[in-house]
């Protein structure tokens, strides 16, 4: 792929992302109708609408591309080329009005992400990259932080709870033992956080791909890492750390 045509495919990305963004704030900090799907965690008709409404610029604008998505079944693609769609990262946060959820949207190439955007409509920010053109946030050049010893680091997490229940408690222990402070600033929010220089660590025991697809090229872009809890640079392993990467070996040590 070309460095123009990747660039045509991030402003859609970005685009679809910010219309999805828009929907969702039509239902934000509203009497919003929370239902429970059937893995207990919740959804609203704003995570359907901005999902519906991904799914269709996609179809209109590159037909034979495929698209995976949280909320309805994937569609196949016709081509090397398929999008990971998670319509509201961090429902919690929504449905109390907190406005640290995002949109999240990636494009992988032969099952490889290749562009990423995290949106926070509430908050009026947009981290994106594309593979080989940098990390941007609002559109201007973004960097993770210089902090290189794990004493100064700010460790992140979505949930504490679910350390535990995914049988990561004591890694996160050693982790906030090492690190100078920690916060549950989490979801792809978090994640927007360690690309932008604002925290240093970023951890999640369960991802889905609709989770992890933007983060990985996202941070790499912005100099920093993304990887499983064995240091592997993947989306696809269901768990997640990302690093300013001056970090990366020392966390990896303690792990």
């Amino acid at each position: 792929m070309t460095k123009s045509n990747l660039q045509d495919l991030l402003q859609f990305a970005l685009d679809a992302a910010w219309q999805a963004g828009r929907i969702t704030l039509g239902h934000f900090q509203s009497d919003v109708r929370v239902e429970s799907k059937n893995n207990k965690t919740p959804v609203t008709i704003a995570d359907r609408e901005a999902e519906q409404k991904i799914r269709r610029l996609v179809h209109d604008t590159w037909p034979e591309h495929g698209i995976i998505g949280e909320e309805y079944d994937d569609s196949a693609a016709q081509s090397r080329y398929t999008w990971v769609v998670d319509p509201i990262d961090g429902t919690k946060s929504f449905i109390s009005g907190v406005p640290l959820y995002s949109t999240l949207l990636a494009l992988l190439e032969d099952n490889e992400p290749i562009l990423g955007v995290i949106h926070l409509p509430a908050l009026n920010e947009t981290v994106y990259a594309a593979r080989g053109q940098g990390c941007y946030w609002n559109g201007r050049r973004a960097h993770v932080s210089s902090v290189d010893k794990l004493e100064n680091a700010v460790a992140l997490c979505s949930e504490m709870e679910s350390m535990t229940r995914y049988g990561r408690s004591p890694e996160w222990q050693r982790i906030v033992k090492a690190t100078r402070f920690q916060r549950t600033w989490g979801d792809g929010y978090g994640y927007a956080l360690v690309a932008t220089g604002r925290a240093e660590i970023m951890v999640d025991p369960a991802m889905h791909i609709w989770d992890a697809g933007p983060l990985q090229v996202i941070l790499e872009e912005a100099g920093g890492t993304f990887t499983d809890w064995q240091g592997q640079a993947t989306i696809h392993n269901g768990e997640s750390i990302a690093t300013n990467g001056k970090l990366f070996k020392q966390l990896m040590a303690i792990l």
